[in-house]
């Protein structure tokens, strides 16, 4: 062979490959064939680097073990994860039936494209009975959209008499499960279709990577999202799945810590003058503490409290006098984060008077000392600059 031709061929694969307790990172766009017939046997063969190489494989395998599903997609994001899902099992003519307290994108989504293409989009109060909704959809709805706890006010719905009843009129159910994490609350174990993940939250845990995924039971089901992935043309890199599974086998050890230190802050929350109420399902108090009791492992670190009343200054100085939270509207990584949830609030039709600035916080794996030491002295900058 001349020396192009060897330069080309030379290095083409390890004569060894050693094995490690993480996958290969493949990067190739090209998959080589074994033979002429393998060229177009889809049902046998990965044609395409697109669809996925060892990393992702290995993922999705882990990934379908935490969700008990037979099968689950990787998307580039949360936000295409529950869109993507969404476009898979609904046609022109749909409606949808969306929580009112669902993810912002997604009712953006909602309100923008599936409209535009001839999806009805009808919200629910979160807390609406099961038996009421169900009953009360129309012949033309296909897909039922739930968040519990809602990521913002943290109501829940009973995910499991919903996708009850649900089932008996074939309406499909899809369950936005971040908080939960795939680990917290298992929503194909409730009877939900479609569990969808943003792994940027706290599968990743370190809030340098994107992506999402979409579990299922039936296989029919996980055909339609797999092939969705597929005529969209969505991908995730070899490098972010890697980084995906490193976090998912530290999962559990952090959710269980951010859960005990988030609940330890909201305790101190409702001590404040401050503070009117502590939005968390795990307190005792909460309207939605036995369902969460009844339903949930644990808590993540994710929850919300209401400031008495107070300018939008004084709640800026307050944010702003915070130390150790940063101001990101991201959460499930290894930071304490802290926003003003009331801007957000402008499209919700359910929404209950708080009678004062609802901020949401993320907690962190910093001592939760520290962290309360830090919300008590922004505290007093807000008392001051309130009034």
């Amino acid at each position: 062979m001349h020396e192009e031709t060897r330069l080309v061929r030379a290095g083409a694969a390890p004569k060894v490959l050693a094995k490690t307790v993480g996958p290969a990172i493949q990067k190739g766009s090209t998959v080589l064939l074994p033979n002429a017939a393998a060229l177009y046997d889809d049902d046998n063969f990965l044609t395409y680097g697109r669809q996925g190489l060892a990393a992702q494989a290995t993922l999705a395998d882990a990934l379908a073990t935490l969700e008990g599903a037979v099968g689950v997609s990787l998307y580039p994001s949360g936000v295409a994860a529950l869109t993507g899902a969404m476009l898979a099992v609904l046609a022109a003519g749909d409606e949808v039936l969306v929580t009112d307290n669902i993810y912002k994108p997604t009712r953006r989504f909602c309100d923008t494209v599936l409209k535009r293409y001839g999806v009805t989009t009808t919200y629910f109060d979160p807390r609406q009975p099961a038996e009421t909704l169900v009953a009360g959809a129309s012949p033309a709805v296909k897909l039922i959209v739930m968040e519990s706890p809602g990521s913002l006010t943290m109501e829940m719905q009973d995910m499991r008499a919903v996708a009850e009843q649900a089932a008996r009129r074939g309406i499909l159910t899809l369950a936005d499960n971040t908080w939960g994490a795939g680990y917290l609350f298992k929503p194909l174990d409730q009877g939900v279709d479609i569990s969808v993940q943003a792994l940027t939250k706290y599968v990743g845990g370190h809030s340098d990577v994107f992506m999402g995924s979409a579990a299922a039971r039936d296989p029919e089901m996980v055909r339609r999202l797999d092939e969705g992935v597929l005529h969209m043309g969505w991908a995730v890199s070899g490098e972010d799945a890697y980084q995906m599974l490193r976090g998912l086998r530290t999962l559990a050890v952090r959710v269980a810590r951010q859960g005990e230190s988030a609940l330890a802050v909201a305790q101190a929350l409702r001590e404040r003058p401050e503070v009117l109420e502590v939005l968390h399902p795990a307190l005792a108090e909460s309207k939605d503490h036995a369902l969460w009791r009844r339903d949930f492992t644990g808590a993540c670190g994710l929850f919300a409290f209401v400031l008495r009343p107070g300018s939008r200054t004084a709640v800026d100085a307050f944010l702003d006098g915070l130390k150790l939270f940063g101001l990101g509207f991201s959460w499930g990584g290894f930071e304490s984060l802290a926003i003003l949830c009331d801007p957000q609030f402008s499209g919700r039709k359910y929404l209950r008077d708080y009678d004062g600035p609802v901020i949401r916080l993320h907690i962190g794996l910093e001592n939760p000392q520290d962290l309360v030491a830090d919300l008590g002295q922004a505290l007093d900058i807000y008392d001051r600059a309130a009034g």
